[in-house]
């Protein structure tokens, strides 16, 4: 995969497509914004998709997107986890509130709170119910569902709209800022403001050899794995991403191939239907070559990204790496 480059001339060529592209860039970012009409493909394990495809359009407050972001806050896609407060399953329903609201979403003749295809119906069921309780309430219609999932109905109708709660209003935050990680964009994904900077940063490290797990810290000689230089890059800007590639993904919205530009982070995977299965990931800087971390054995090089493994790219935003599970401390009333 080594790109035959000179690393002196590929300084230039990124320095060169970060000026040009941005500036080209400057009259996307009043693009048509994207809506959530679709999920992006492989951003839900495929075993899940058909379900919240379905579910997800169950009410207008709803949407599969937004589905899949809650999924992934409450579970990370994982259906037999339980929380510290006894919360279960993909959905994180609670006993309780599981007798009430849980239903039987594949026909089977049970509701079982372990079984994803009826915890992801309950959870589009529970959602649109509250929708239906906070009805009347001014402000924005998923805002308020979430807000209601999060505090219950009567804060949300006693505030007015989101209650200031500081959990409430940051669960309500995240999962919107998450819900655009999982949309297909319809039009042009807006620039990144901070992408330069994470440029400037992978381009001094260009020529350090690899080291399975590395941080860049003095102790590891300055070395790097690949999401630990991506994470690296992006801390320069103010923007603190995980540490593993597969969570990396979630931290923005996803620009097509032909849309890429400089700093977007691109992923690579054996299974393309499935963003949880990412192993690798590169920082773009045009031309279709990234800026990564390979293996061991390797340095930090330029490498073409248009491989068979290629699985899609992420546009990262301060916000949306904010809103993942890990970074984030939101609960809701469901677990």
């Amino acid at each position: 995969m080594a790109s035959g480059l000179g690393i002196g001339v590929c300084l230039t060529f990124v320095a060169l497509l970060v000026v040009g592209t941005y500036s080209a860039a400057a009259g996307m970012a009043n693009g048509g914004r994207q809506g959530a009409v679709g999920l992006v493909k492989g951003s839900v394990p495929a075993i899940y998709q058909p379900l919240v495809e379905k579910w997800g359009n169950l009410c207008p407050a709803l949407n599969p997107a937004l589905l899949a972001a809650q999924l992934y806050t409450e579970s990370g896609w994982k259906p037999d986890v339980v929380s510290h407060a006894d919360a279960r399953g993909i959905a994180q329903f609670i006993p309780g509130t599981w007798a009430m609201y849980g239903i039987d979403g594949d026909g089977d003749g049970d509701r079982d709170i372990w079984d994803p295809k009826d915890a992801i119906p309950s959870a589009a069921s529970y959602d649109c119910q509250l929708a239906k309780d906070v009805a009347q309430v001014p402000g924005d219609r998923s805002d308020n569902m979430l807000a209601a999932y999060n505090a219950g109905p009567y804060r949300v109708i006693k505030a007015g709209g989101v209650p200031p709660i500081s959990e409430t209003q940051g669960y309500v935050k995240s999962i919107r800022a998450l819900e655009k990680s999982f949309a297909r964009p319809v039009g042009r994904v807006a620039p990144s403001q901070q992408a330069a900077g994470a440029i400037y940063f992978a381009q001094k490290q260009l020529g350090t050899p690899y080291l399975w797990g590395g941080n860049g810290t003095p102790d590891q000689d300055g070395r790097f794995d690949c999401s630990g230089l991506t994470k690296a890059a992006y801390e320069t800007v103010g923007v603190e991403l995980p540490r593993v590639a597969n969570d990396q993904y979630n931290a923005g919205a996803h620009p097509s191939r032909d849309q890429l530009l400089p700093g977007d982070l691109v992923f690579f995977s054996d299974d393309l239907t499935n963003s949880r299965e990412i192993r690798h990931v590169g920082l773009y800087v045009g031309g279709g070559y990234m800026i990564n971390a390979p293996y061991t054995g390797a340095v930090i090089r330029f490498d073409k990204i248009d491989t068979p493994d290629y699985f899609g790219a992420t546009r990262v935003t301060k916000d949306g790496a904010e809103a993942l599970p890990e970074r984030s401390a939101a609960g809701s009333a469901a677990s």
